[in-house]
């Protein structure tokens, strides 16, 4: 009887638990590859911004508005 089930691993040794069960055949792990890429897309933007206030965000934004009418 084969069963899939999906959970949120919050701490690593629960991995490693999960994993030593893969070693003991009890388990099979599967990574979830769209996941993993889209975490991976993330942190290769992150950071690029530079840091503005609310002000000046808005003030920009009305600009490139402006330039439309």
């Amino acid at each position: 009887m084969i069963q899939t089930v999906t959970i949120d691993i919050i701490n690593d040794k629960a991995l490693k638990l999960l994993e030593d069960l893969e070693l003991l055949q009890l388990i099979r792990l599967h990574k979830d590859e769209a996941k993993s890429k889209a975490i991976i897309n993330v942190d290769k933007y992150k950071g690029s911004m530079t840091k503005q206030t609310l002000a000046e965000v808005d003030s920009q934004l009305n600009e490139l508005r402006n330039g439309w009418e």
